[in-house]
């Protein structure tokens, strides 16, 4: 059963919202906040923002300026090994900075995304 997409931060709204604008339908092509390896509940496991069937193999994170950059500077750590966690399973780990989503290109972001590339700040090493 497909997640309501109002529990979602900003930035997953602004992807949900240019996810449906493309005509993917989640529940068919991507399922919203996925749990992986037991969720939040068990240790190690992890809630992915979108993972997708269409394209397979690909999961897609958004990355908040203050939580994921500046609060928790540990967290580029535990991105990396979720990443890394995902990969083993033959899923490759996109990840989009909230900044990106709020500006004029979004759109093209999400598009990058889904063709597997990663424009983000943790990607680039900033």
């Amino acid at each position: 059963m497909p997640v309501d997409p109002g529990e979602g931060t900003l930035p997953e709204l602004v992807v949900y919202g240019i996810l449906e604008g493309m005509g993917y339908k989640v529940g068919v092509d991507f399922t919203f906040q996925s749990a992986k390896y037991g969720g939040r509940l068990d240790r190690g496991g992890l809630v992915i923002d979108f993972l997708f069937n269409n394209p397979q193999g690909l999961a897609i994170t958004t990355l908040g300026e203050y939580f994921n950059y500046q609060l928790r500077g540990g967290t580029r750590a535990e991105d990396l090994m979720e990443r890394e966690l995902l990969e083993s399973d033959g899923i490759t780990l996109i990840f989009i900075d909230e900044g990106d989503l709020m500006g004029p290109r979004a759109r093209w972001f999400v598009e990058e995304a889904l063709r597997f590339r990663d424009h983000s700040k943790l990607a680039r090493g900033d």
